[in-house]
């Protein structure tokens, strides 16, 4: 016995088409119920609680940001050259009093070492005594001169070479 004699062919057609139309209809209906959450979600998702939509707030914070970068940028290079001035400059001074001569009261003369990072600058001295004061310049260059240095003025540079680093 074949199909075809229970039921003609055409009914069977018909019922298995208006299965398929019932499934498609109910798949069709469960997927609007997700895109009306995806698209509950996404509005949610979109809105803050003052009403502002994220992408304006993103955009706002991307052009904060990129101002703070150039900021950023401009200080480090200002920096920079601060930072040159500085090693070059004066930021280490040592001063050590002495009494160069028995007859003097008390300690009237000085050694005076101002050098910077690298150990270069100047040693400066003061010789009193009764009669008359004399100051000399030496330079100094990375801890060391051209000129002989009194032992004053030796134990004053290595102090001020010892200072501590910025």
């Amino acid at each position: 016995m074949t199909l075809e004699g229970i039921t003609p062919f055409y009914w069977w057609s018909i019922g298995i088409l208006a299965l398929l139309i019932l499934i498609t209809i109910i798949v069709a209906i469960a997927q609007y119920r997700r895109v009306k959450r995806f698209e509950a979600a996404y509005i949610s998702l979109q809105t803050f609680m003052n009403g502002q939509q994220m992408d304006l707030v993103l955009k706002d914070y991307d052009h904060k940001v990129t101002e703070l970068e150039q900021t950023i940028e401009s200080c480090k290079q200002r920096l920079n050259l601060i930072e040159l001035k500085l090693k070059a400059s004066v930021d280490r001074a040592e001063l050590l009093r002495f009494r160069a001569f028995e007859d003097v009261g008390s300690d009237l003369s000085f050694a005076l070492a101002l050098l910077n990072q690298e150990g270069n600058g100047v040693v400066l001295s003061s010789i009193h005594n009764r009669e008359e004061a004399r100051i000399y310049a030496k330079p100094v260059i990375r801890g060391q001169s051209d000129y002989s240095l009194s032992d004053e003025e030796k134990k004053v540079i290595s102090k001020a070479i010892i200072g501590e680093k910025i």
